[in-house]
């Protein structure tokens, strides 16, 4: 497959949130566009993040190649719709160590941050009080690596699905790529694909995995194999973590791979 690197600047954005709640201690890397924040008033989970994610959608659709740092996944729907926008049909990459594909009829718990990828599948009709004009991505144009951490109902629709389940490692997800031949792809990455070992304080630590090292592998990759339009990293942290240096180092040497370099403020 052709080298896609290009060195096309990313347009940096933050999306300071998980799920409803705003994460005050979010860090945001200079030069960082964080959207203007509605407020919240009181009311359903789903349509309290409807409200976030319309404010996400349109500042990621006013730039030209975003890398959003988010604190969950499922404003991920956000930015796909707004790609959408620009580019039209787009192929999903999703690095993960859940399969994010539960649904509302088939979550044992109920977490709507286990969704995320069955809400850009079209899997979640109903769940939000506005789509925004989000087109379901085909399963056949999903890639979706490790996956290791699976509920029973959402390994079966998985199985069931035309999801390309890989494991997450440059070559399999080059030649995933290469099988799904060209096109624009949105590549997301949820920090938790890391050996838990070297995330302290992670949200939902999934035990032994890839280290950051081999995920910048994949990331750069990716970038190298394929026409990346925009980039998501889900810094699913605690909220008294994710300002921690050891996140942030985290977050640059993720950015760092998909030739972005970030700066703190002080």
């Amino acid at each position: 497959m052709a080298d896609h690197s290009t060195g096309i600047a990313w347009d940096l954005m933050v999306t300071p949130w998980h799920l409803d709640e705003l994460v005050p201690a979010f860090p945001v890397p200079a030069g960082a566009v964080v959207p203007n924040l509605p407020g919240l008033p009181p009311g359903p989970v789903p349509a309290r993040m409807s409200r976030l994610h319309r404010a996400a959608a349109d500042a990621v659709a006013g730039v030209p190649r975003p890398l959003v740092l988010s604190g969950d996944c499922p404003t991920s729907r956000a930015a796909v719709a707004a790609l959408q926008r620009r580019h039209g049909d787009l192929a999903v990459v999703w690095l993960d160590a859940h399969g994010d594909f539960n649904t509302p009829a088939i979550s044992t718990s109920g977490y709507i941050g286990g969704m995320a990828l069955a809400m850009l599948t079209g899997r979640t009709p109903g769940l939000f009080d506005d789509e925004l004009d989000l087109r379901p991505v085909p399963d056949a144009g999903v890639i979706l690596a490790d996956a290791r951490d699976l509920d029973p109902a959402e390994r079966d629709s998985l199985a069931a699905s035309q999801v390309h389940c890989v494991p997450a490692g440059p070559a399999g997800l080059t030649a995933a790529l290469d099988r799904l031949g060209l096109g624009p792809v949105y590549l997301h990455l949820d920090i938790d694909v890391i050996d838990g070992a070297e995330l302290p304080g992670a949200r939902f630590p999934s035990g032994p995995g890839p280290s950051i090292a081999q995920i910048a592998e994949c990331l750069a990759a990716v970038c190298a194999s394929a026409d990346v339009v925009g980039a998501y990293i889900a810094c699913a942290w605690l909220p008294e973590h994710v300002a921690n240096p050891t996140a942030r180092e985290t977050i640059s040497r993720l950015a760092a791979a998909l030739g972005a370099t970030l700066s703190w403020p002080d």
